[in-house]
């Protein structure tokens, strides 16, 4: 899902990142560059038969992933066997701090026992479906107790969660939680998720530390949402919207 790519990496330069890569199945690798700002460079990998990240990958991305300050994977990768293993092994793996969010946080869900092996900090971004498959937990639980339920995940695996939905949470392993109060209910809007981990993998790489980029990338987040309704309807706004309004002076 290209799509899904081309909004995270556009979010990611619209919040401040200098230098943005995309990586990407080779063989579309043409496809979207013709799709996405010339701002943004991209980087083929090793790809299955259907068009996806193949674990094989991992030789290619390793040995060059130290120039980067932070990284983000999910959006858009599917659920290829493949793609999982590879998705699992750069959750482990990765040196510097990585937001997972959307097909790698499903991936996840099937080996969470990994985030016990991590080498840097790493930021979940579920929203309440996927934080079901994580935990296990009930809908209905989840939606009875966000706050709780995000501080204790958190703790146990050692990680920031940012539980999305009204009211973002976000909770940090020592206990500490914020609830954001910006954002409306146009960000149900597709995409409006693949922006957000964009935006908190840029502030990352600025050198801001996990929990602060987190809550940060969250509050713009919303912030940017707010500003572009003010001249449309909630139901009309798309996640492209959300990108135009980032860095604006108001937000």
């Amino acid at each position: 899902m290209l799509g899904a790519s081309a909004l995270c990496g556009l979010a990611a330069m619209r919040a401040g990142a200098g230098l943005t890569t995309l990586g990407i199945p080779q063989s579309l690798n043409l496809t979207l560059q013709k799709k996405i700002s010339s701002v943004l460079m991209t980087l083929p990998l090793p790809e299955t038969q259907g068009k996806t990240f193949s674990v094989t990958a991992c030789k290619t991305l390793f040995p060059i992933w130290q120039k980067y300050q932070a990284m983000a994977i999910g959006p858009g990768i599917t659920l290829n066997p493949s793609t999982k293993k590879f998705a699992i092994k750069v959750i482990q793996e990765a040196p510097c701090p990585l937001v997972v969010d959307a097909d790698a946080l499903n991936a996840l869900s099937e080996n969470i026992s990994v985030l016990k092996k991590t080498k840097a900090f790493r930021i979940l971004t579920p929203h309440s479906g996927e934080f079901s498959r994580l935990t296990g937990l009930t809908l209905q639980k989840i939606e009875a107790n966000r706050e709780a339920l995000a501080r204790g995940f958190a703790k146990r695996w050692g990680c920031i969660l940012v539980l999305k939905g009204q009211h973002t949470v976000v909770a940090f392993p020592d206990g500490k939680i914020y609830i954001n109060r910006t954002g409306n209910a146009g960000m149900a809007t597709a995409g409006s998720g693949d922006v957000l981990t964009g935006m908190i993998a840029a502030l990352l790489a600025q050198g801001i530390m996990p929990f602060e980029a987190a809550k940060c990338g969250v509050w713009l987040h919303g912030m940017a949402a707010d500003k572009a309704i003010r001249n449309r309807k909630k139901f009309s706004l798309l996640a492209n919207d959300i990108i135009e309004h980032i860095g604006m002076k108001s937000c």
